[in-house]
């Protein structure tokens, strides 16, 4: 039953993220995570005259807070009950994945760039990269859908797993805390 409580929650977290992908009305702990991290940088930038290490204590009580906070609600429901634990768990690896997500979001720019509707596809795309698409041509939609799929696949799906695989959901927390921090 341990080697399977390890590793269960990361492949439902999987499956429920492939089926459902993130509940908009929920708050998401990655929103949780980005609001954190504006916080304290507005703190640091009016209080702190050393940035560098203004810039260390955000990092560090980031990095802490965000993997404490679900090391505790684990540690609470696995001395629950076991099953209570990994559903937990399931629920916080889903949390850290967007598979579904970044399908259904990248399926609206190919479903329009097929059908020759390239404001459209302008527009879907505009909801999954960080750049100007006002003046991108139907190939260079296409490329900027490439591309963000591409790196989205690395930071919302492999290397989460990779980290969850480490130490389950609070590894994946711990992962996208500095992934977050970065972006």
């Amino acid at each position: 039953m341990k080697i399977l409580s390890l590793v269960l929650p990361l492949i439902l977290g999987f499956v429920l993220d492939c089926i459902i992908g993130d509940p908009y009305k929920m708050p998401h702990p990655i929103k949780l995570i980005g609001s954190l991290i504006g916080r304290l940088e507005g703190y640091v930038r009016r209080k702190m005259k050393n940035l560098r290490l203004g810039g260390t204590f955000l990092a560090l009580t980031v990095i802490i807070m965000s993997t404490v906070v679900p090391l505790l609600i684990l540690i609470f429901c696995y001395r629950v009950n076991i099953y209570l634990g990994i559903a937990a768990e399931t629920i916080l690896c889903c949390y850290m994945l967007a598979s579904r997500c970044l399908y259904s979001e990248s399926m609206k720019v190919f479903r329009a760039a097929e059908s020759g509707d390239t404001e459209a596809a302008r527009k879907a795309v505009s909801m999954i990269v960080g750049r100007d698409t006002s003046v991108l041509d139907r190939g260079g939609i296409i490329r900027a859908a490439v591309e963000t799929v591409a790196e989205n696949t690395s930071d919302g799906v492999t290397a989460p797993l990779f980290y969850m695989g480490i130490g389950g959901a609070v590894g994946g927390f711990f992962y996208k805390s500095v992934n977050t921090m970065d972006s």
